[in-house]
């Protein structure tokens, strides 16, 4: 599995567990590829929190600068 940084500079939503819709934290994360279809995006200061988002979600969070790779 590869694991890539990058940074949440706008609104990207994701469904908790408990259902309710959330936006992930401004500021360093992680992404890593689950599948074809997810992504999993880590944050939070020991990458405690997680969210796994479609492929189509992360991409257009990058497409609206929302998320900004760094390597």
């Amino acid at each position: 599995m590869i694991t890539k940084s990058a940074r949440i500079t706008g609104p990207v939503p994701y469904k908790a567990a408990d259902g309710h819709a959330h936006h992930i934290p401004l500021g360093p994360c992680l992404i890593e590829r689950l599948d074809d279809r997810l992504i999993d995006i880590i944050w939070g200061r020991d990458g405690q929190r997680s969210a796994a988002l479609p492929l189509e979600d992360v991409e257009s969070a990058e497409q609206q600068g929302n998320l900004v790779l760094l390597d």
